[in-house]
């Protein structure tokens, strides 16, 4: 397949994947790099991963995946690696050339929903990591998995659970609303403010946005509408203290794609004094190493028949 061409040199993927995910911290990239890593390789164990096999990684981002199942497959294995973002398959490409793997990957622009780019029947395995809960229509991206995969083809998913996150944001603005807290600190209406750009504050809202609008069960539901079999799913939650980050590095990083970064917030939804007053409060919970944040990831497989 030809080298993709395109005047776009990034866009909210190829931006959060490559610089805001680590907040263009080297150090903690490579910490990130090595969690996402074994994210990467439950999925390729789940597909029962051999030399033999074509596997699709759909949405694909910097190819993590993909790169990972070839290392760990060998020179037999073929993997087509899809996404909406060609700044980001670019990216994997030249990746691909870079290890001098280029011959074992094909490259197809498109989004989940419609993977008009591979014929029916035409992968052994499909894997998606973090893709699923930016897709608008997810029954649809779900049918196209299921159309792609070979009978007795394998799937494996890892999706964010982002759902949890945004209703704590519509309970504070509840809160606030309400004058719940008995204070005349501004600090709690102003984290509101802080919060709602990022993730929705109403439940509406919720409902609407494609990051929030699904749960782990819908995942099983789309699945079996799809028409696969032998599902399985495990939700993972993990509540620990947060990374020990540099304050610098926390302001440019963003919670997802579709977020913009902290200091981006900051920047341009708050006065000088607001801005001063919020870094001072937020700053000082931060690095008091206290701060506790929650990971949630549904884990699913599936096979088609």
């Amino acid at each position: 397949m030809s080298p993709l061409t395109n005047d776009v040199t990034h866009d909210n993927w190829s931006a959060w994947i490559l610089g805001q995910r680590h907040g263009e911290d080297r150090a903690h990239e490579h910490t990130v790099r090595a969690e996402i890593t074994k994210y990467a390789d439950r999925l390729l164990d789940s597909v029962s991963l051999r030399s033999d096999i074509v596997l699709a990684d759909i949405g694909t981002g910097d190819g993590l995946v993909g790169f990972r199942a070839i290392e760990r497959a060998g020179a037999a294995i073929r993997v087509v690696m899809t996404d909406i973002s060609r700044p980001l398959l670019r990216h994997a490409e030249a990746t691909a050339r870079t290890l001098g793997v280029n011959g074992q990957c094909a490259f197809v622009h498109g989004s989940a929903e419609n993977l008009q780019g591979i014929a029916d029947e035409a992968v052994d395995a499909a894997t998606m990591r973090a893709v699923l809960a930016y897709v608008e229509d997810k029954p649809a991206a779900m049918r196209e998995l299921y159309r792609i995969l070979k009978p007795g083809g394998r799937l494996a998913i890892a999706e964010p659970i982002l759902r949890d996150e945004a209703l704590e944001v519509c309970m504070l603005k509840r809160l606030v609303d309400q004058r719940a807290f008995n204070t005349d600190d501004p600090f709690f209406p102003l984290l509101l403010r802080c919060r709602a750009a990022q993730y929705p504050d109403t439940e509406e809202k919720v409902r609407a946005l494609p990051i929030t609008n699904y749960g782990e069960r819908d995942l099983v539901r789309f699945a079996i509408d799809a028409g696969f079999t032998d599902i399985h799913l495990e939700l993972h939650i993990d509540v620990r203290t947060e990374d020990s980050l540099p304050w610098e590095t926390f302001l440019l990083t963003s919670p997802h794609p579709l977020a913009p970064t902290l200091k981006e917030v900051l920047e341009e939804n708050f006065t000088r004094e607001e801005r001063t007053y919020l870094e001072v409060r937020m700053r000082a919970i931060f690095e008091s190493g206290q701060q506790f944040g929650a990971e949630r990831i549904a884990y699913l497989t599936a096979k088609r028949p």
